[in-house]
């Protein structure tokens, strides 16, 4: 059964740089008896100006639109569609300034289920203007919308956050508003060809949306599915909502992106775009067919904003296990004193408290060594990698002169590249203990890589950790040096327990992390969504008259039938009228395969 999906990215996906590119190639390479029409939203120009990888043929078309900015439309709205657009938009402002928490602990009232209903109408009333009048840019950044957001404020019933907004404030939120609302101008909403192997070039002509993440990129499956009953699946390795929530970065995003202000914005700023980013993921996880969170920890975040428990799926972030196969079917041969970090160098991984712990390994082992390997995350990275390697140098002055002579200092700063660390697989042989210290994480991937290589494991207790490891893995409380050394140390003591962890930590990640499982995974949920959907009804004679019945099921199914869909379409019958197929000649799968 041959499936057309289209591919919602943000930030990722053709580009070579940025998020989720990797998970979605490969996903896109290991489905070549279906189709994709990638929709991709980019964050940045320089990520457009670094190109797309290659693409693989069954990628059938690619249209791209910028995050980072929004130029003018030159749409000039009459009375009426002005009118419209006050309504929709004060209707919008006023559920986010009313407050209400549109999770899953609430949303049974009748209340919070009133607002949801009021929010997504107006939402959707916004799409169908942007459609009806060619876009929504120039107004969502008219002073009528910040007087119309100044209004909802103001309003009786508004939260006291709300009504304490200035006008800097409104302007503030008036831009992320404009920000976060850009996909409802974009010109991929038609369903020309949707069906019978036709060549829409539009959101409407797909079988199914499946959107890469939360946010942005979900908004455009958000509207397939209101405009043309698109079936709408959302896949989210790290929940877009808690990433807002528990931003730190500066104010509006250069990428456009509608990210959350910092903790010095002001309280009406934060409040309502809270409830904004809010609103937007109960809507979207309301109207899914299916979400597919990457764990356990992003699927509790999910059911919290209200998603619907049973339309929730885990399905974990398939790996690429080739790389480390040489390293997981070899022999041990690690420096049995030897303790690896790897990952990206941030504040979030607590690599000070890490450094404790191996000063108190010291002392029980003096012949220990930690290997950090990473490279530091941006400026606020780079500081801290300096001010870890200002603390190593204090710790661990150098011991040439001790009685444990190892000729420099016991904690070496690498990054994976260099003579000593070629590899990432040669770093994780290297060690007897692979050790991870954070303090926040969502999904622990330098924690599968070393499994994959059959390493022991030490990790502190957050984010999906425990259900990763499953048992093949010791767990300490984070920032807890102490046990972290205590828990160390007992695996550098005990060699046979380190292999039997290792071997259950490779078997386990084998069976659960690997590309192929991922890739089987989503095949088996887009059949069983397409089945579920009914045939497209947007099918029209030369009168404009729907023609329910045109497409049967069939037409999904490639050669024969996808023949007979397409020549039927061409001559506006019944495709099962059509005389019997010629054989050779070429059909939709064949002309999309050579595309």
């Amino acid at each position: 059964m041959r499936v057309r999906i289209g591919l919602l990215t943000e930030g990722g996906y053709p580009y070579v740089s940025g998020e989720a590119g990797v998970w979605c190639d490969r996903l896109v390479r290991g489905l070549g008896q279906h189709r994709f029409d990638v929709y991709a939203l980019s964050r940045a120009e320089h990520q457009e100006e670094a190109g797309r990888v290659a693409l693989p043929p069954q990628v059938g078309r690619v249209r791209t639109a910028p995050l980072w900015r929004a130029e003018e439309d030159g749409v000039a709205y009459g009375r009426r569609a002005r009118r419209r657009f006050a309504q929709c938009y004060e209707e919008v402002a006023a559920v986010l300034c009313e407050g209400g928490s549109p999770d899953a602990t609430a949303s049974s009232g009748a209340g919070c289920t009133a607002q949801a209903d009021r929010f997504a109408n107006a939402l959707y009333g916004l799409a169908e203007l942007a459609r009806d009048e060619g876009g929504l840019v120039g107004a969502l950044r008219s002073e009528g919308a910040v007087r119309a957001l100044e209004r909802a404020c103001r309003a009786p019933g508004a939260l006291r956050t709300a009504r304490e907004a200035r006008v800097p404030d409104l302007l503030a939120v008036a831009a992320h508003l404009e920000r976060a609302l850009r996909p409802l101008s974009l010109d991929w909403y038609d369903d020309h060809g949707r069906g019978g192997g036709g060549e829409g070039e539009g959101l409407g002509a797909v079988d199914l949306c499946h959107a890469t993440s939360g946010g942005a990129a979900a908004l455009p499956g958000l509207l397939a599915r209101h405009f043309f009953d698109v079936p709408l699946l959302v896949t989210e390795y790290g929940v877009r909502l808690r990433t807002h929530y528990l931003s730190a970065g500066g104010s509006p995003s250069p990428a456009g992106d509608g990210s959350m202000p910092s903790a010095e914005a002001a309280p009406a700023v934060r409040a309502l775009l809270a409830a904004l980013h809010g609103r937007l993921a109960a809507e979207v996880y309301r109207q899914a067919a299916c979400v597919t969170p990457g764990n356990a920890h992003a699927r509790r975040w999910q059911e919290r904003c209200g998603a619907d428990r049973a339309k929730l799926r885990t399905v974990y972030p398939g790996m690429d296990a080739s790389r480390f196969a040489e390293v997981g079917d070899a022999p041990d041969a690690a420096d049995p004193y030897t303790l690896v970090w790897v990952g990206r160098v941030e504040p979030a991984k607590d690599l000070v408290s890490l450094l404790h712990a191996f000063a108190e390994i010291r002392k029980e082992e003096p012949r220990a060594r930690l290997r950090i390997v990473g490279a530091a995350a941006g400026a606020e990275g780079r500081a801290y990698l300096g001010h870890c390697r200002m603390l190593a140098a204090q710790l661990f002055p150098d011991e040439a002169d001790g009685p444990h002579c190892v000729g420099d200092n016991p904690v070496s700063f690498e990054e994976v590249g260099d003579p000593e660390a070629p590899t990432v697989a040669d770093v994780y042989a290297s060690g007897a203990v692979v050790v991870l210290s954070s303090v926040v994480e969502g999904f622990p991937v330098g924690l599968v890589e070393a499994m994959f290589c059959g390493r022991a494991t030490v990790s502190t207790d957050v984010g999906a950790v425990v259900e990763v490891i499953g048992g093949t893995g010791l767990v300490v409380p984070p920032r807890n040096p102490r046990a972290l050394a205590e828990t160390c140390a007992a695996l550098l003591r005990d060699p046979e327990r380190r292999a039997r962890l290792g071997a259950a930590a490779r078997a386990r990640a084998l069976e659960l992390f690997t590309v192929e499982q991922n890739v089987a995974a989503f095949h088996g949920i887009y059949l069983e969504l397409v089945s579920q959907a009914p045939v497209s009804p947007y099918v029209f004679d030369d009168d404009g008259e729907p023609r329910p019945f045109a497409v049967p099921a069939e037409a999904r199914l490639p050669g024969l039938w996808i023949d007979l869909a397409a020549r039927g379409a061409a001559r506006h019958g019944p495709p099962w009228a059509a005389g019997p197929p010629v054989r050779g000649a070429s059909s939709v799968a064949a002309t999309e395969g050579a595309r």
